[in-house]
């Protein structure tokens, strides 16, 4: 019943840019839609924002590659990709901000395909936030570990610890911060050094170990490893292509 209900709403809609609209009204939240070859279809203000175009229909039919750097852009394409490949949703993932390269800050974004009647993947729809932001609507305890991660991530940091600038119990505070970001502080963390990682990698010629060292991770095997599953290269080769990339845009 409910379902006939809602189904008989809709239909009477005259379109769905109707209720995307809403999103113009969300200033701290970055709206998207893609289709199949990830091209933006629609996007909210802050989206256009983030592209630096003055009006929607500037971005629609272009991709991420048109308007941020190439790493960063080919981690989102990835990611779009796997959502619509599997048809699952991304929940509360934690990534760099869609700003210029080097950039420290994080989003954290979800996706989730979108189908057509037949039950076929023809897109997804996403929306990401700042942590930054995200901070101002969470619990003073929970911005203070963040700030604390982001400005201490070369240092060992415990759970105990962390528990003790919020005034929460270890298990407490690991589910709190997993309901407000969606990973833990654990993971946050590594997430925050391997973005000072990669700042290392295309910005200094430091060694991999010396760059593992600064960022706090055990050694050089622990820092490669992490950063190949995240990155979806090794370090070696994430500097070559940054670089790469970095040398095409000066010769321009």
């Amino acid at each position: 019943m409910a379902h006939t209900q809602q189904k008989k709403f809709y239909d009477r809609l005259d379109t769905g840019d109707q209720i995307l609209s809403l999103f113009n009204y969300q200033p701290d939240v970055s709206f998207f839609v893609k289709d199949r070859e990830c091209r933006f279809i629609s996007l909210n203000r802050r989206g256009c924002e983030y592209c630096g175009v003055v009006s929607e229909q500037e971005a629609i039919g272009k991709t991420d590659h048109d308007f941020f750097p190439k790493t960063r852009a080919d981690d989102y394409r990835r990611d779009d990709q796997q959502v619509m490949r599997r048809g699952k949703p991304l929940i509360n993932r934690i990534e760099s901000a869609p700003e210029k390269e080097g950039s420290p800050r994080l989003v954290t974004t979800t996706k989730v395909p979108l189908r057509d009647l037949r039950g076929l993947v023809i897109g997804l729809a996403g929306f990401s936030r700042q942590i930054q932001r995200l901070q101002l609507g969470t619990p003073n305890a929970l911005a203070d570990v963040v700030a604390h991660l982001h400005e201490h991530f070369e240092f060992e940091i415990t759970s105990q610890s962390l528990a003790k600038i919020a005034g929460l119990s270890v298990s407490h505070l690991e589910r709190q911060f997993r309901l407000a970001f969606g990973t833990s502080p654990r993971q946050y963390l590594i997430r925050v050094r391997l973005e000072q990682g990669a700042v290392l990698l295309r910005e200094t010629d430091k060694t991999i170990t010396k760059i593992a060292q600064e960022c706090g991770f055990y050694d050089h095997a622990h820092f490669s490893r992490s950063f190949r599953r995240l990155m979806g290269m090794a370090p070696t080769r994430y500097r070559v292509r940054a670089r790469s990339h970095t040398d095409t845009l000066g010769g321009v």
